[in-house]
């Protein structure tokens, strides 16, 4: 009987022992708007840096989609997330006391380009040409900013109608590189794509230019950030929100900064994204 109770004892201590553990453990994610081995590369060296600074351990939680990356933020499966705007948003809304505390320099006015390919033969200009009717267009994921809030909004404006009615077919890409290899091999004629991957790819030789190019390109948006729950100065101690905001913008690294890419992060709050809020009602994407 004595060594049934020690066993059984032993089994309770097992058992509760990994979720203190897991407890200690400060999570993030971040939205996926590249393939999965550029958010690796990213994020390792991410949560490495947040470890070293922070003095905690870091752990870089991936996520198959904008929609998870919200849900994981609510559910606190992660206590730091690198939204877009809209994710960010929405995440916010989801959790009391939340704050978006960093975005990147670029973050403060950003752009979605529209592109297409070149057997369209539509010419860059100042605004969204009418040769886009009729022709399949990509967003990227049905949840981001830069790939579908902004460029619906644009499109709304420009042709006074949803893009269902404008595009003869509508699809969703689920990422900014995709978008750009579907509109370049001439599964879907144009798309929309966050100006930042576009540049990235274009630089690491990814991108024909005789294939696609860029059409248009939208007035500049807040977009990026890294939100934080409201609770986690209960389990971190009071003043963690102010270190991690601090350390967060301490990132110099290139090699970090480059992954991004942006050239430095500066301070955010909830209020820079007000816009966001504004045009995502607007098009009744948030009620």
């Amino acid at each position: 009987m004595k060594k049934l109770l020690q066993y059984t004892l032993f089994s309770i201590l097992l058992s509760w022992f990994p979720l203190q553990v897991s407890a200690e453990v400060f999570t993030f994610t971040a939205i996926p708007d590249q393939d999965e081995q550029q958010l690796q590369k990213r994020f390792g060296k991410v949560a490495e840096y947040l470890s070293e600074q922070l003095g905690v351990e870091v752990r870089y939680i991936p996520v198959k989609s904008y929609a998870a990356a919200v849900s994981a933020f609510r559910n606190d499966q992660v206590q730091l997330a690198w939204f877009g705007g809209l994710s960010g948003v929405r995440a916010r809304q989801l959790v009391p006391g939340s704050v978006a505390i960093a975005q990147g320099v670029e973050d403060q006015a950003f752009e979605t380009w529209f592109i297409a390919n070149k057997q369209t033969e539509i010419d860059a200009s100042a605004n969204l040409s009418e040769k886009l009717r009729g022709l399949r267009f990509t967003f990227g994921s049905k949840g981001s900013t830069s790939g579908r809030l902004m460029p619906e909004y644009y499109v709304r404006q420009q042709f006074n109608q949803a893009p269902e009615k404008v595009f003869s077919r509508v699809g969703f890409s689920g990422d900014h590189s995709r978008t750009i290899a579907l509109v370049q091999a001439g599964a879907y004629q144009a798309g929309a794509v966050n100006f930042k991957v576009w540049q990235r790819e274009l630089a690491e030789g990814k991108i024909d230019t005789s294939k696609v190019d860029v059409i248009w390109k939208t007035p500049a948006y807040p977009d990026y950030q890294w939100s934080v729950r409201g609770d986690i100065e209960q389990r971190w101690g009071k003043g963690f929100t102010d270190k991690l905001q601090q350390v967060l913008l301490n990132i110099k690294q290139p090699e970090i900064l480059e992954s991004f890419p942006r050239s430095g992060f500066i301070k955010a709050d909830n209020s820079d994204y007000q816009p966001i809020l504004d045009t995502a009602k607007n098009i009744g994407l948030i009620d």
